[in-house]
């Protein structure tokens, strides 16, 4: 019997293989549309076409070793004590270097972490010593400081001491950062937010970004609701959208505090989204999403078309680890996306309760099936050093909150403000590959017309560019153009792979428009709408047998259509729980845009299924 971990390290790999030889052919594309433009550009002088950057010249995101200390950060202070003139203008350039190599962001450590204060408390003690770095003196970092922060501002940028000088072994972690050009620019971060209903996702995003406690009812949570039912049950049942800004100088930027003529009394004034934006050095966007059972395929495409760099999972301590809750950590894990667990409501719960919460928390997490190491985040140090290992290692941060008295948020945006944005992600999203956009929202907006929201997998637009919409139910594509683009509320002129936008389309109607379908450069052939297709897939549940003809739900990237099975190679002709095989699927109603290589998830009631395109038919 095939086991999940298995069958998971077998899809990715079919999914890295598809991936690396579309992206060839994709690479192929787009040198012949480069010789015919260069046809046309032959009375141009050289200065006036814009060459991208060459290979060598692109900044190298390599992943730094986070067990020890940087000797490239071992350089840098050694240089920020020297007395030299040309040593002062050599560490300048390097840090100007190092900001640039990392899309201008970068944490460095001063001193030593003693191997006797492990990261993990509790955890992976003999595996986890504190990170090796040069032993300074108390006056020694604190010095450090000061010139890292004026040797920072030299080049533009900010520098932000993400925690006090601890004094037994002297040491602190700096945040150094360069604000973004514009908007067009600013590093996201995507975070879906799943749990059982009533746990208080809401309520936790509410506080996070709004910088308001809550008062126990509820309060926190209403400003993020879109329709009046929500409002009246207190109960998410759309995906919702929020974002937290940090500004370059790491901290959170939340709505300000206006001062009124009473002295006692402060009204707040919110901040809207292009506010944030322009301000902001980096953005977490929140994808809110229904916790209750109804609503499961609501949850569900909001994880699948979103592309989340991270889960965030509440769990309501009082009632603990249950219903959906589950349900939405087994998909997170199907998907193989990070996953980060909050604890909410620790200020209502009693102490015996909460720790029952806990040890259920940490048992599931540790089970076979997800074979996590929780982590406790009990102070800024410690988010700080989980937030550069998250995602490479198989750790699972557990943060205890209460939106009620504020415990435990400041360890949550420390994290968050830290996490590697989502586009940075060169493996998912590459720049250099024709263009193509999934669409998961579309409005009509009066004035402008048809609007469209959703991200781009690969390539970069223009304002003003022309590009091909469909399929259609017809498998069709019409030609259209980018009116404008907006970017978190706040108008870009450009962008590119990995960014979530919004585009104003010409003359298209609402109508014609739904979700899943995709926007791509135009060309004279383009790419085939798709009626049927085979996958490798594994039943993760069925309580009696799947068969020719099954219907289904299929979720794949931003696509949400009811397929049939029209063909298995299973000697039986029936697959029942834990089997895998290949099948062929057929879209009941129109043909969609998928590729080989695509993850795909179906459902039908509690019956569930995991799979990769593998062949299209």
């Amino acid at each position: 019997m095939t086991t999940l971990r298995s069958f998971q390290n077998e899809i990715d790999e079919i999914h890295n293989r598809e991936l690396s030889k579309q992206r060839t052919a994709g690479a192929t594309i787009l040198e012949k549309d480069k010789d015919k433009e260069n046809k046309g550009l032959k009375g141009k002088s050289k200065e006036d076409i814009d060459t991208p950057l060459a290979k060598e010249d692109q900044p190298d995101n390599s992943e730094r070793n986070v067990g020890t200390m940087d000797e490239n950060d071992d350089q840098i202070l050694n240089l920020l004590v020297s007395k030299e003139p040309s040593d002062r203008d050599m560490v300048r350039d390097r840090i100007a270097a190092v900001l640039t190599q990392n899309n201008g962001e970068y944490v460095i450590r001063i001193g030593e972490q003693p191997p006797q204060e492990p990261l993990y408390a509790g955890e992976l003690t003999d595996e986890t010593p504190g990170w090796k770095g040069t032993p300074r003196s108390l006056e020694d970092v604190q010095t450090l400081v000061q010139e890292l922060t004026k040797t920072v501002e030299e080049v533009g940028g900010r520098a932000l001491p993400l925690f006090d000088v601890q004094k037994g072994h002297p040491r602190t972690t700096v945040l150094l950062r360069l604000p973004p050009p514009n908007v067009s620019l600013t590093p996201e971060v995507r975070c879906a937010v799943v749990g059982n209903v009533d746990s208080g996702k809401s309520t936790t995003l509410g506080v996070l970004t709004r910088g308001v406690l809550d008062d126990g009812r509820g309060k926190a949570r209403v400003g993020l609701f879109r329709h009046k039912h929500e409002l009246e049950t207190g109960r998410t049942s759309s995906v919702g959208m929020e974002i937290l800004g940090f500004a370059p100088s790491g901290q959170p930027i939340l709505p300000n505090a206006v001062p009124t003529a009473d002295p006692d009394t402060v009204r707040r004034e919110k901040l809207g989204w292009e506010e944030i934006s322009l301000q902001a050095a980096k953005i977490v966007s929140f994808i809110d999403l229904a916790g209750h059972e109804k609503y499961l395929k609501t949850t569900l495409y909001g994880l699948t078309s979103g592309a989340p760099s991270c889960v965030i999972l509440i769990v309501g301590a009082n009632a603990g680890l249950i219903g959906m809750s589950k349900e939405h950590l087994a998909i997170a894990l199907a998907l193989s996306v990070p996953v980060v667990v909050c604890i909410t409501k620790i200020d209502m719960t009693p102490p015996n309760v909460l720790a029952e919460t806990i040890k259920q928390v940490v048992k599931i997490l540790k089970s076979p099936g997800c074979r996590k190491t929780p982590v406790f985040v009990k102070s800024v140090e410690t988010a700080v050093e989980i937030s550069t290992t998250f995602g490479s290692d198989r750790i699972c941060p557990i943060f205890q909150l209460s939106n009620v008295t504020g415990q435990g948020l400041d360890f949550v945006r420390t994290f968050l403000n830290l996490l590697p944005s989502s586009e940075g992600d060169k493996e998912k999203f590459a720049v250099d590959q024709p263009f193509e956009y999934s669409i998961t929202e579309v409005w009509s907006v009066p004035y402008v017309g048809t609007v469209v929201n959703g991200i781009i997998n690969s390539g970069t637009i223009k304002a003003g560019d022309t590009v091909m919409l469909g399929p259609d139910s017809n498998g069709n594509y019409q030609t259209t153009m980018v009116k404008s683009m907006q970017r978190k509320r706040a108008t870009v002129n450009s962008a590119e792979a990995g960014q979530c936008v919004s585009m104003a389309l010409k003359r298209i109607r609402r109508a014609a428009v739904r979700k899943g379908m995709v926007l791509v450069h135009k060309s004279e052939t383009p790419p085939k709408a798709i009626r049927q297709f085979e996958g490798q897939v594994l039943i993760l549940y069925h309580n009696t047998t799947l068969q020719k003809n099954y219907q289904a739900m299929l979720h794949c990237g931003a696509v949400r259509q009811t397929v049939r099975i029209i063909g298995m190679d299973h000697p039986q002709g029936v697959l029942r729980t834990g089997d895998r095989a290949t099948v062929q699927f057929e879209f009941i109603s129109q043909p969609e845009f998928v590729k080989e290589g695509m993850k795909l998830l179906f459902r039908e009631g509690k019956t569930k299924g995991l799979g990769v395109i593998t062949r299209i038919l």
